[in-house]
């Protein structure tokens, strides 16, 4: 894309940044105390305690990095409002600090501007002249940038996931235009600023190894063994170790590594969080209540014998089912491994294409997301956003996007609950949904979806009107409260498991698709 064909991206990216600043004032979740007692933590106490640090539950979880990026913020704070500062302050939220802590969030997104921009440039335009706004890199531009997900997780509920996201598709970016190093820099430094993203870590690996450290292949596409070149595997290991030990360099040396990877990953927190993500063990907690109550209604089960609500939990505590065997961090980690080995081998095989490190992305993002312990409904972000420059770039891709953004995003209504958001959720998901329909399918130039895909999106709606608006009307509102929740994720598991096999179809198959330039 040239640069003289970007002159529409600055007034795009300016829209997006004032509408953001309409939610300052909106509902935000106990995520902004989270990030407001990291804020306090990093600033109010000395290094060697922040990992230590348990005066409130939500304590620091996140990579040394990250903590670091938390102090830099805290000296805006200190200036501006320093009562947010105090440790003592617990839920502390005072027009001054929700202010502070959005506009910080609104700020940190300039990262995912211009990591969406240097995304649209990778975007092989059509030949012939276009109307600007039907242009692939137009509409890759809208969706990241308006992305619903992004919109109502970052702006409303309160998290940094756009310029975490930033990161990893100023990363992407580089490698699709071929400068490795700095994609894995980028992804080193992402790593350390939260280790969510160790799920697309496999893909990146297998690619770098493959595309960069083997320099050339054998006429039938296989590896050349003797290309292998030790000094680009050094670079990349120089330049992963550095990252990482500046990162976590001071807690090593003080001796406290074990206490962070503690709180990193806290392996005692059950199996799903408080509210199923749409998985494979959201649908394996389904069919255990069911053969449960089955189980008491058949008296083949005492009730006052089985364990209650033992399977999720957002803080540490033990878990177990009720019928079918409990499941372990290491079943969920085989489980993972072995649904993206395919993609792995595939990307082994045909490595030169960067939509193959793409689609292999994908695919770690999903399996990881679908059968990894302990996943955040939020985790699906992951592969929709990414999964965006395919969308424009392949018609078949662009199905794939469709079902699974509307059926991801969707699953997502549940972190607004309060009936102030529900316009607010409703219209931002129908006004995106509606342009990614249309945009995408006036670019590839017809419909999308399969007959028995736009059923399953129906089923979409009038789940949605059961749930948000018959249901809280019905007898049962009081009684079942957890019952929206519990078909929300079950209905969305359906859709986000079929958008993962189709992705593995496509990258079997092998079809053929454009060339980046």
């Amino acid at each position: 894309m040239a640069a003289a064909d970007s002159s529409w991206f600055p007034a795009l990216s300016l829209g997006v940044s004032l509408f953001k600043c309409l939610f300052i004032s909106a509902y935000h979740s106990t995520d902004f105390e989270v990030h407001r007692n990291w804020l306090a933590i990093t600033h109010s106490l000395p290094l060697d305690r922040w990992y230590h640090e348990n005066s409130s539950e939500w304590t620091l979880d996140y990579p040394p990095l990250f903590a670091w990026f938390e102090l830099a913020l805290s000296q805006g704070a200190r200036l501006l409002h320093p009562p947010m500062l105090l440790l003592s302050n617990l839920n502390y939220s005072s027009p001054e600090a929700v202010l502070y802590q959005r506009l910080t969030v609104i700020c940190t997104d300039l990262l995912f501007l211009y990591a969406a921009r240097e995304c649209c440039r990778c975007v092989q335009e059509q030949k012939g002249s276009r109307d600007v706004l039907n242009r692939p890199s137009f509409v890759l531009a809208v969706l990241l940038l308006w992305n619903f997900g992004l919109l109502i997780v970052d702006h409303i509920h309160f998290q940094y996931n756009g310029f975490l996201f930033g990161v990893l598709l100023l990363s992407v970016a580089k490698h699709m235009q071929s400068l490795h190093l700095q994609g894995a820099l980028l992804f080193a430094v992402l790593l350390n600023l939260k280790h969510i993203f160790l799920y697309v870590a496999p893909a990146y690996g297998v690619y770098l190894l493959r595309s960069y450290c083997f320099t050339q292949d054998n006429s039938d596409g296989s590896v050349r063994w003797r290309s292998f070149s030790f000094l680009r595997l050094a670079a990349l290991g120089g330049i992963v170790l550095s990252v990482c030990f500046l990162s976590f360099g001071p807690f090593i040396l003080m001796g406290q590594l074990p206490q962070v990877l503690s709180r990193l990953f806290p392996f005692k927190r059950g199996l799903c969080h408080a509210y199923w993500a749409p998985n494979v063990w959201a649908l394996y907690n389904g069919l255990d209540k069911t053969l449960t109550l089955l189980g008491v209604r058949l008296q083949l089960l005492q009730e006052a014998e089985l364990p209650k609500a033992s399977m999720t939990g957002g803080l540490v505590q033990e878990f177990q089912h009720a019928v079918l065997p409990s499941v372990s961090p290491p079943v969920t980690l085989l489980c993972t491994v072995l649904s993206i080995l395919p993609a792995l081998v595939s990307l082994w095989r045909r490595p030169r294409s960067a939509q193959s490190f793409l689609r292999c992305l994908l695919l770690c993002s999903l399996g990881s997301f679908l059968f990894g312990w302990h996943v955040h409904e939020k985790a699906v972000l992951l592969a929709i956003l990414p999964l965006s420059l395919l969308a424009v770039q392949n018609r078949e891709d662009a199905g794939i996007f469709l079902l699974l953004s509307t059926t991801g995003h969707y699953s997502l209504f549940p972190l607004l609950f309060t009936c102030a958001e529900l316009p607010i959720k409703v219209l931002l998901m129908l006004m995106f949904t509606l342009y990614a329909f249309s945009a995408l399918r006036h670019l590839h130039r017809g419909p999308l979806l399969r007959p028995l895909e736009t059923l399953y999106l129906v089923g979409l709606l009038l789940l949605s009107l059961c749930c948000d608006v018959l249901f809280p009307l019905s007898p049962w509102g009081a009684r079942l409260p957890f019952l929206p929740l519990l078909a929300t994720s079950l209905y969305c598991s359906l859709g986000i498991i079929y958008c993962f096999l189709r992705l593995y179809c496509s990258m079997l198959g092998g079809a053929e698709r454009p060339k980046q330039p």
